[in-house]
């Protein structure tokens, strides 16, 4: 087995044998499976503690205009605000009504012990809102005025469907399509950041350790920078699959018991586009998911880790063989972590705008590639610029490396003096 074998073979059974690993493997995709259940959850419940409410109504206008229902309990009285308080104590909230609201356009005030929702505050105003509207309606004078306004009152509903070039048609959503590009770009920035640090970590401590010149003994400087870059990258490769394993095995088991419980069926696009009009906005985000290309997703997921990551970590290892200590290694990878950062406000910008020629040439560099074509392949990107753009990363993580081994040749046996940006293009010159 050669060198670099044994290296990587040593990073990958060291680091995936860690608790934390372990721990940090598991417990990710159990909290982003519960990030998306939690909020869909909440969005269907509603605040079902039962509330009383006093109207105290001074015009005898509004008498019939609050219903008792589950959730309310109507009182009314015509009298004062300091007669309500004798009579009921501690109800929810007191409606203080004096004005004809029609007439005079004055505030309605609502006194409460504490501060109340503002799904109570919405419902009231709801129900003021359209008496009011009926006392307008009433005074007018015009004739089935009702009819009339119920006639030009309109609400499109507009289902956006994909037409491949074999003529199938699918339901999309590009509120997913960002959501999906957004969560993938962040992935992406965040193990880069990880692993690459991870990388930047291993070397400084085996260097102040001085277990780099007992290991540089019997392999190449290029031999052990390697193996330690490709080490990381299966160990990065190895949670990335079983985080999709596990997720994946989540939504098969949750998607099917969402989709009956909405009535969702894709095998009709238009038939899935009725649907939606009829369910909202929640149906509409299961639907796309149901029709989204996650294969082709997760492939190129893969493709642009392993290509950002032998980019950036390259360039980690070459900082961190060049310094003593990890409090020496800022000089050196703040540029590369101002150039990561600039690769997730375009993936932000891209996320919003995936036509633009700026976004188009975000996903070409091969320094922001990683993350902006991510956000860009929700969006049907044509397959000579994925091809283009894959190209161009592969060419230069190459390069990097190149440059990387030949500081790293250098720097690992350099003790005792931190070297200047002058020094280390010397070194890449050698």
């Amino acid at each position: 087995m050669s060198n670099i074998s044994l290296i990587i073979a040593h990073e990958y059974k060291t680091r995936v044998l860690k608790k934390s690993f372990i721990i940090a493997t598991i417990l990710t995709p159990l909290i982003m499976i519960l990030l998306m259940l939690i909020p869909t959850w909440l969005m269907t419940r509603s605040d079902d503690t039962h509330k009383d409410i006093v109207i105290v109504d001074q015009t005898g206008l509004y008498d019939n205009t609050f219903i008792n229902d589950d959730n309310y309990t109507f009182f009314y009285l015509n009298t004062t605000l300091e007669d309500a308080r004798q009579k009921h104590h501690h109800p929810t909230a007191i409606m203080l009504i004096t004005q004809d609201l029609s007439r005079n356009d004055v505030p309605v005030m609502l006194y409460a012990d504490k501060q109340l929702n503002s799904e109570t505050i919405s419902h009231l105003r709801q129900i003021l809102n359209k008496a009011v509207r009926q006392q307008k309606i009433d005074a007018s004078g015009i004739p089935n005025l009702q009819n009339i306004i119920s006639e030009l009152h309109t609400d499109i509903q507009i289902t956006s469907i994909t037409v491949s070039e074999e003529g199938k048609e699918r339901v999309s959503s590009a509120d997913f399509a960002e959501l999906t590009g957004m969560i993938a770009a962040l992935l992406i920035y965040m193990f880069i950041v990880m692993y690459g640090s991870m990388v930047l970590q291993g070397v400084v401590q085996e260097k102040s350790n001085r277990i780099m010149e007992v290991m540089l003994s019997s392999t190449r400087p290029f031999d052990l920078m390697m193996g330690k870059i490709i080490g990381v990258a299966l160990v990065g490769l190895t949670q990335v699959f079983l985080w999709v394993l596990i997720i994946g095995i989540a939504a098969a088991l949750i998607m099917p018991s969402l989709m009956s419980k909405y009535g969702i069926d894709t095998s009709d696009a238009m038939l899935a586009a009725e649907t939606i009009q009829q369910q909202g906005f929640l149906t509409d985000m299961l639907t796309a998911i149901s029709n989204f290309n996650f294969t082709r997703l997760i492939a190129l997921f893969i493709i642009y880790f392993i290509g950002g990551y032998l980019l950036y970590s390259s360039l980690f290892a070459a900082c961190g063989s060049a310094v003593d200590n990890e409090t020496d290694t800022q000089q050196f990878t703040m540029p590369i972590t101002l150039i990561i950062l600039i690769a997730l406000y375009a993936g932000i910008y891209a996320a919003q705008h995936p036509d633009t020629s700026a976004t188009f040439w975000f996903s070409m560099i091969p320094f922001t590639s990683p993350v902006v074509m991510l956000v860009r392949l929700a969006y049907d990107v044509q397959w000579w610029e994925l091809a283009l753009s894959i190209a161009l990363l592969v060419a230069t993580f190459i390069l990097t490396t190149w440059l990387a081994a030949k500081v790293y040749r250098v720097g690992v046996l350099m003790y005792g003096k931190k070297p200047s940006w002058k020094e280390i293009i010397r070194w890449i010159r050698y």
